[in-house]
């Protein structure tokens, strides 16, 4: 079962990095899209992917039940600066950890891989709006910089509203600073 596993995932993998590289390249961030979470195949992450395996949601999530926390979401998180998550730094006056407003770039590549895994994991369900439902569900706004989550969810909601061709037209146009 786990070797088949191993080429289960490693053909969600790429494929999921083929469909984030379609839309970088539409998004006018072609060199990000290409190297777009090169780290999954670190063994670090790989296999955990594999261990944990199952085709329809993340298997980080699979780990975290088993363990209480994802070892591979710890690794991939820190490497891959499309996550918010790895936007994080003590604010010197507080003292505290405080999400940094992600340059645009890195919002276009999150954006990007928002929409490619919701495709993924969702198949022949998917829908315009299934990134932005995602992302409302999992609360990840309120984890974000405001102006991120702001960002992020008005492409999210544009794309919802005037599907994928008029969102990356759009994208495409903001600056990537």
């Amino acid at each position: 079962m786990k070797f088949i596993n191993f080429f289960k995932h490693l053909h969600t993998v790429n494929k999921h990095r083929f469909k984030v590289f379609i839309h970088a390249t539409k998004a006018g961030i072609f060199f990000q899209g290409l190297v777009h979470d090169l780290s999954k195949y670190h063994p670090t992450e790989f296999f955990i992917g594999v261990k944990y395996y199952q085709g329809t949601r993340s298997p980080n999530d699979a780990e975290r039940e088993e363990k209480g926390m994802s070892t591979a979401w710890i690794h991939h998180k820190g490497r891959n600066k499309h996550h918010f998550e790895y936007w994080n730094d003590l604010d010197m006056k507080d003292h505290v950890y405080k999400s940094v407003k992600m340059p645009i770039k890195y919002v276009k590549e999150m954006f990007c891989d928002r929409v490619a895994a919701s495709k993924i994991y969702l198949g022949k369900k998917y829908t315009d709006s299934a990134a932005l439902d995602y992302f409302t569900f999992k609360r990840a706004k309120d984890l974000m910089h405001p102006e991120t989550a702001e960002l992020l969810r008005t492409w999210l909601e544009y794309l919802k509203d005037h599907g994928e061709k008029e969102t990356f037209k759009m994208i495409r146009k903001q600056k990537n600073y």
